[in-house]
């Protein structure tokens, strides 16, 4: 069975208590059943982490090449806007990599329209709430 790794950048772990206004009440372990149940049906596995930290990030991205995974959702969080370490990764692993976001960034500060992940990535999903990690792994399993 290929796998998806699911990775999540800083803050995230506060989801649900963190302006629940912008990323909803779901915590972030309600979205990993939540992607458990979609990832059976489409006959995938997800290997879902969270960290606070930029460099464990990397070499997550590393190790999902390593694995061989299948394909990469990220939420880099923050990070998506100041990263060229996490761009640079995401170009040197040749794993498909899907940037995920609660919320929408262009919509939000000027800050934060810059996606460095976004440059690498082969696609993004954005602005659905939990939904768009269902979206993006829909599409991560399609590929």
């Amino acid at each position: 069975m290929q796998t998806i790794f699911v990775l999540n950048g800083p803050n995230l772990n506060l989801l649900g208590t963190r302006e629940p206004e912008i990323y909803g009440s779901d915590t972030l372990n309600d979205i990993a059943r939540m992607l458990d149940d979609q990832a059976k049906e489409l006959g995938v596995a997800i290997d879902m982490r969270q960290t606070n930290h930029e460099g464990v990030l990397v070499d997550w991205l590393h190790e999902a090449r390593e694995v061989g995974a299948k394909a990469v959702l990220l939420n880099a969080g923050a990070y998506t806007h100041t990263s060229i370490a996490l761009l640079d990764a995401i170009k040197a692993i040749g794993v498909p990599v899907i940037e995920v976001h609660l919320s929408d960034p262009s919509q939000r500060e000027e800050f934060r329209h810059i996606s460095y992940v976004g440059m690498g990535a082969v696609d993004e999903v954005k602005g659905l709430g939990p939904r768009s990690y269902s979206v993006a792994l829909a599409k991560a399993a399609a590929l």
